[in-house]
């Protein structure tokens, strides 16, 4: 059992479950929250980020990524602790899974919603596990392309937040593509920061990540400015969504503060060894900072 939690990655689960958290902060703010909804929602969120984990774990193993040079956050295939035959099976396994989760999701979200909702929701959720499978499995994995910003920033920020929103309240407010693009931008942060970590192994394998294709100097400006829009899409939405600005928005430094610190802290003389600790600290304070910003909605909203 050991090992296979430690290939389902769990730090980076709580990040994960960011978009869903968010999105149905937002939609409780409106009066309108179904628990079931969030409850398979975040399961299925939780089942799509294991799935690309055991995905991306058999990817770089079978394109020599992962390979006796990688000395940071060894991988289960790398090391032997779980077989590539192992690692397919699960990766089927939990696909099904995750497709069933979504059909139930989409069962209870879109009871009265007519088939071209239905239809546009299932095509997202196939397309989610295309994209959770075809990061790093392939011919020609979109992740070696230097593409996963781009995938990461919307399943985990737009389709996340904004999907999540409408399975509650049937409904789509613009404004809050601001927090869910803010979500998005510090999802990629937590990808980018791995990037960094990893990228003289990935310029021997010829993975071009953005930190590959633009160099570790200004992968490391590009890390900051994923924190710098990150911090403003979420201090704008109040004044777009025409929220009044009170003592409650205030409070919204708590949770940007330590985003602050991981900007002040970071710096490009930083080896993987230093750079790997960060990817959790990223992680874990998105979703501080989400759990400030939904808390802040809710009280406004009273």
């Amino acid at each position: 059992m050991n090992r296979w939690l430690d290939a389902a990655r769990p730090r980076t689960l709580p990040l994960a479950v960011g978009s869903i958290l968010l999105g149905n902060f937002l939609a409780y703010a409106t009066g309108k929250f179904d628990l079931i909804i969030a409850i398979l929602a975040t399961l299925t969120t939780l089942l799509l980020q294991i799935l690309s984990n055991f995905a991306n774990d058999l990817g770089d193993f079978s394109n020599g990524v992962d390979n006796a040079d990688r000395k940071v956050a060894l991988r289960a295939v790398q090391t032997g602790k779980i077989s590539q035959q192992e690692m397919r099976t699960a990766v089927m396994w939990t696909a099904v899974l995750s497709f069933f989760s979504g059909i139930s999701l989409l069962f209870f979200g879109l009871k009265n919603a007519p088939l071209e909702v239905w239809a546009t929701f299932l095509a997202l959720g196939v397309a989610a596990i295309a994209a959770a499978v075809a990061y790093t499995v392939g011919k020609r994995p979109y992740g070696y392309m230097g593409l996963g910003d781009v995938s990461v920033f919307l399943f985990f920020g737009l389709i996340g937040t904004v999907g999540t929103y409408y399975l509650q309240t049937y409904s789509l407010d613009l404004a809050i593509f601001l927090p869910a693009s803010g979500c998005g931008f510090l999802s990629v942060a937590v990808l980018n920061l791995n990037n960094l970590r990893d990228i003289d192994n990935d310029i021997k394998t010829g993975k071009n990540s953005i930190p590959v294709r633009i160099g570790k100097s200004f992968g490391f400006y590009y890390q900051k400015a994923l924190y710098i829009f990150a911090i403003a899409c979420f201090y704008a939405y109040p004044f777009v969504a025409g929220i009044k600005i009170g003592i409650n928005q205030q409070i919204l430094i708590v949770g940007i503060y330590p985003i602050i610190q991981l900007f002040r802290e970071l710096h490009s003389e930083m080896n993987s060894e230093q750079i790997d600790p960060y990817l959790k600290k990223t992680a874990l304070r998105t979703l501080f900072l989400i759990i400030v910003f939904g808390l802040i909605q809710i009280l406004t909203s009273q």
